[in-house]
């Protein structure tokens, strides 16, 4: 193979590649030996069909799988060799090519431009420590402790009202028949939060331990009998028990039921998921601040391709004339963009940052725990979305390069109150929207897409609830 650069303008190359008629042969003899053997044609042993027959018969399927073939290594091999690195899929002209000919074609690629990562190392980004006052964190175990009531059983003839635990068992019918699911044993109602059936609650006010009540109720829009839907049931109750509402104690027994492993690691638990709260938002407020300083970064060409594919992104959805008015904003903004991937690229290659499959899959793991109950929905759109995967790996990727280059750079660790983080979001929240109402005045007072860098997505992280909501019930 010879390789000859033809024409060099900024980042636009044209590649000469020829291959001599010899090495066109010997891979036309390769692909013929390999079909030889399974090709079965009347009056022939299989393996020993002459090369003519087989020519005449499958002639130019070879020719077109072997020219395929040699297009890709080739091109491959030349941008390789020559260490160009494409910007966008290169275009191919066959100039000569037959069978029993050489090959002559020429590449034409727009490379992407030389990055110079070294300033990394020099970018300075302030970094977030928030200490949690113990205040706090007793604060939001009062809140937890309130929305999880205890009971304790109440007196003999005492008689059921709004705020009581009723445990009852029930048998149901509609039209005198009983359908599928009509009984239920140990059914718990909270009186006053009617969560059963809607006005169930209120005819069981008034109710004592050991009565029977017949309830009347109309079964809802989502009933799984279909023909029962907004049909009136009628519930025969027999109440079990009758238990009032006390204040939930915070104590080791408390902290045990909420998955903890006694108070004190509760408090540690809580701590914690409220340090993450604030930890994960003000993380981005970092990570935007190194791809600013990314965006300084001096890159002496941009490929027009990808500033113009960039483009047809941030348009997208906006009529022809809203983005013809907005073309130079967006223009600017796909540079951005582009500069930002590019130079992260870089120094992912430089650092050889690689994903792991053992990686995708717990980022895809942690796609799940943020859906419960639709964990199969969504394992189904990754096995059956190679592109959707393909983005999920892109994020871990550049979450791997995000942590190394904090490593690598200049931080300014700042520790501060749950306070001053509420003050420091609320003034970037300010910011930006004052950014975007300055950018979109800039354009005929036309809303624009706000973008993050395409290849640098800021996304919010979701912190695992820590407390398990439950319901405690005590005898005394």
């Amino acid at each position: 193979m010879k390789v000859t650069i033809e024409n060099k303008k900024g980042l636009n190359k044209d590649l000469k590649i020829f291959i001599d008629k010899k090495t066109m042969s010997s891979y036309m003899d390769e692909k013929y030996e390999e079909i030889k053997s399974s090709v079965n044609l009347k009056g022939f042993r299989p393996g020993k069909v002459p090369r003519e027959i087989l020519k005449r018969q499958f002639g130019k399927a070879v020719f077109s799988e072997v020219l395929d073939k040699v297009l890709k290594d080739t091109t491959a091999k030349a941008l390789e060799e020559n260490k160009i690195k494409p910007a966008g899929q290169p275009k191919l002209d066959l100039k000569t090519y037959g069978e029993d000919k050489e090959l002559e074609y020429v590449i034409s690629v727009t490379e992407l431009p030389k990055v110079e990562v070294k300033p990394i190392e020099n970018i300075k980004f302030d970094d977030y420590i928030v200490k949690i006052d113990d205040k706090e964190t007793e604060k939001r175990i009062k809140e937890i402790a309130k929305n999880q009531p205890s009971f304790k059983d109440a007196d003999a003839d005492s008689k059921a009202k709004e705020g009581d635990l009723v445990i009852l068992d029930y048998s149901a019918k509609v039209d005198e028949k009983s359908f599928k699911g009509s009984e239920g044993k140990n059914t718990q109602l909270t009186l006053g939060k009617d969560l059963f059936l809607k006005g169930f609650d209120k005819q069981l006010v008034g109710v004592k331990k050991g009565d029977e009540k017949l309830v009347e109720a109309i079964l809802p829009e989502n009933f799984p009998e279909k023909d029962l839907i907004n049909k009136k049931a009628k519930f025969n109750c027999i109440i079990t028990s009758i238990k009032n509402p006390e204040e939930t104690k915070i104590n080791d027994e408390f902290a045990k039921n909420l998955g903890a492993k006694d108070l004190n690691d509760l408090k540690s638990l809580v701590a914690k998921q409220i340090n993450d709260e604030y930890k994960n938002s003000l993380d981005r407020l970092s990570k935007n601040q190194i791809l600013k300083e990314l965006e300084k970064f001096k890159i002496d060409e941009i490929p027009e391709n990808l500033i113009e594919e960039e483009v047809k992104v941030l348009s997208q959805g906006m009529s022809d004339d809203d983005a013809k008015k907005s073309r130079k904003n967006f223009e600017e903004m796909a540079k951005k963009r582009i500069k930002v991937g590019l130079v992260l690229n870089e120094f992912g290659e430089q650092n050889k940052v690689k994903v792991t499959e053992q990686e995708l899959q717990a980022e895809v793991q942690k796609q799940l725990r943020m859906m419960p109950g639709q964990e199969k929905m969504v394992m189904d759109f990754y096995q059956k979305n190679q592109s959707a995967l393909a983005s999920l790996r892109g994020t871990v990727y550049e979450d791997k390069i995000m942590s190394l280059i904090k490593e690598k750079a200049k931080s300014n660790k700042k520790e501060i109150s749950k306070d001053e983080a509420e003050k420091i979001l609320k003034q970037s929240q300010i910011q930006d929207q004052k950014h975007d109402d300055d950018k979109n005045g800039k354009e005929d007072k036309k809303p624009t897409k706000k973008a993050e860098p395409k290849k640098t997505p800021v996304k919010k992280a979701k912190s695992k609830p820590i407390v398990k909501k439950t319901k405690k019930v005590s005898k005394k």
